[in-house]
């Protein structure tokens, strides 16, 4: 059976270079999914390609809900579904904390200014960060930005959020607020893909943990088996690169 993200035979060049080679995957619905893995294993590439920000081979197939990741009007409902967490804050320096997270919701959905500001007040205070709305983001701390960028993608009201290594561009101290704010998520019931370095995290929140090398999907599992007794020699070898570093 599909599942709400399915993934066929997904493959990804550049030039000669072949970045994910046929990857198969069902992700459920409300399921918390980490991808962990080396520089250069695919990762990231794997989740752009789930609301298109890459394109893929023509025989290689992704279904969010049953619609398929294709360009045309029905990519726009995709992404109107998929909620993108970037390492890069990617936040409108012009524009206030509040401005920012209300700005989808009123050019995509047609929000009013009245419903969408009461929403991005209600996600600013639910990722903790309500006292900043009126503040532009150069004014902010990096976790403090990156907390901001959760709360827009949350504000499309989105089935499916994907992270990409959301706290790989953060000083030390300021990863555990973010964590923090996605292991808030992870119990609300959203499907979560997230993409990290961070296993302890990947430890708490995730239902699976994959492990990809070399474009692949190596190894896949709960956490308490796939970080805790991986069966794979390449899975061993890397976490304990990891772990032990």
């Amino acid at each position: 059976m599909a599942g709400f993200v399915s993934i066929r035979n997904l493959r990804k060049s550049y030039g000669t270079f072949e970045a994910l080679k046929g990857i198969d995957l069902e992700i459920e619905k409300g399921e918390v999914v980490c991808v962990v893995g080396p520089s250069g294993s695919g990762k990231s590439t794997l989740i752009r390609c789930i609301n298109r920000l890459e394109s893929f081979s023509d025989d290689s197939t992704i279904l969010v809900d049953g619609t398929p990741v294709m360009p045309g009007r029905a990519l726009a409902k995709v992404r109107a579904e998929v909620g993108m967490v970037f390492q890069g804050f990617n936040l409108f320096p012009h524009l206030t904390v509040r401005e920012n997270v209300m700005l989808a919701p009123r050019r995509v959905r047609g929000a009013n200014r009245a419903t969408a500001g009461e929403q991005a007040d209600r996600l600013l205070q639910r990722v903790g960060i309500s006292e900043q709305a009126d503040k532009y983001p150069d004014y902010l701390s990096g976790g403090q930005q990156q907390r901001v960028a959760i709360a827009r993608a949350l504000a499309m009201e989105p089935q499916v959020m994907l992270f990409d290594e959301p706290t790989s561009a953060l000083d030390p101290e300021m990863v555990g607020e973010v964590l923090d704010v996605m292991r808030d998520l992870a119990g609300t019931g959203v499907t979560m893909v997230i993409v990290t370095h961070e296993m302890g995290f990947a430890s708490q929140v995730a239902d699976r943990v994959i492990f990809m090398d070399g474009g692949e999907i190596v190894e896949a599992g709960p956490p308490n088996e796939l970080l805790g007794a991986p069966k794979h020699p390449r899975t061993r070898n890397f976490l304990s690169a990891v772990l032990n570093h």
